[in-house]
């Protein structure tokens, strides 16, 4: 038999299957490469060694398959989520710091004894409010039972109602009889306000008016701001007027002067009306609205043909007349007057 030349046939050095130089698996023949072409051996294609052994993790996607270029940050990266480069710190997220605000004067009064002084409750019961938290000096929650506060300069408001704490100040609840003009002093010589007031120390104004043939509810005062807004329309603080006036009362009264009357300095509208009492040819209705225009409720019902009979105001805000008898006066308690506050935005 001829020997075979070296090199040939199964298992040659240079060819056949296994050979060292062709052949499947033969030491010159170039490696087989998987789909996502990442060889066998764990090496992509462009030299940098993988660290996972060749093997990609379950479910993940390539940077080639999600169609990002490799060296450019992922998505995540570049929306601030994940690892950011080195150099950056990892985002936080923003949160507000209220600087803390010193409301203590060690030259002013003892927090809890003006409330006391105020009305608010017992000393023990205003500590515990403290404590709490229901209490804020100048808008900042207050929690120390050693704070000092001026309260000629200082606000303080207890479950968000300020708490009047100016002795000086005054506030009265007052039923202007028949006849009565709103002024303090009348140079014709009627019947007025200061007439019932003026022994007072305290130098008061009244809050808003009440014509001559008006009875009811009027707040006197000496605190200015307060007065101020409790008057102005663009307030809203409501007033509520008692109207007799002839019956019957249409249906469609009411809704009349909720979409508003025209009168010769401008529409006004009612905020509510109802009908509280009637009788043959005549009726009693409740009309509530926050103007403050001269003689508008009598002017409005005269303008939708139910002339005013007689007319008493019996609330502003949250102050009702109640049981005071005409000409007589009470003061407000200092609730009365949290409450007036908040209606007046205070």
């Amino acid at each position: 038999m001829t020997p075979r030349p070296p090199g040939s046939g199964r298992g040659g050095a240079g060819s056949g299957r296994g050979g060292a130089g062709s052949g499947r698996g033969g030491a010159g023949s170039a490696p087989r490469s998987s789909s996502s072409g990442t060889p066998r051996n764990g090496t992509p294609r462009n030299g940098t060694p993988r660290t996972d052994g060749g093997k990609r993790a379950s479910g993940s996607r390539g940077a080639g398959e999600r169609g990002e270029q490799p060296g450019r940050p992922s998505r995540q990266q570049r929306a601030g989520f994940g690892t950011t480069k080195p150099s950056q710190p990892t985002r936080v997220p923003h949160e507000t710091v209220r600087p803390a605000v010193d409301v203590h004067d060690p030259d002013g009064v003892r927090l809890q004894k003006l409330l006391a002084a105020a009305g608010v409750g017992s000393r023990r019961t205003c500590e515990n409010l403290i404590t709490a938290g229901r209490v804020q000096v100048d808008g900042h929650v207050v929690r120390e039972l050693g704070v000092r506060i001026d309260p000629s300069r200082q606000t303080v408001h207890v479950d968000g109602e300020r708490i009047q704490l100016d002795e000086s100040r005054l506030y009265l609840a007052f039923n202007k009889p028949l006849g009565v003009v709103s002024t303090m002093s009348d140079d014709l010589g009627r019947p007025s306000i200061g007439d019932y007031v003026g022994n007072r120390k305290e130098r008061l104004f009244h809050v808003g008016r009440l014509d001559a043939d008006t009875e009811g509810l009027l707040l006197l005062t000496n605190d200015g701001d307060l007065a101020h807004r409790l008057q102005h329309p663009a307030y809203g603080v409501p007033k509520t007027y008692l109207a007799q006036i002839p019956g019957p009362v249409p249906r469609d009264l009411g809704r009349t002067l909720r979409a508003g009357v025209q009168l010769d300095d401008g529409p006004v509208a009612v905020d509510s009306f109802k009908v509280v009492d009637s009788a043959p040819g005549k009726a009693l209705v409740e009309v509530v609205l926050h103007e403050g225009r001269k003689h508008v409720v009598r002017r409005m019902l005269d303008a939708v043909g139910h002339p005013v009979v007689s007319l008493v105001r019996t609330d502003v805000g949250p102050i009702t007349l109640g049981d005071l008898k005409s000409g007589r006066t009470r003061p407000l308690s200092s609730a009365e007057v949290g409450r007036l506050y908040s209606a007046a935005g205070l």
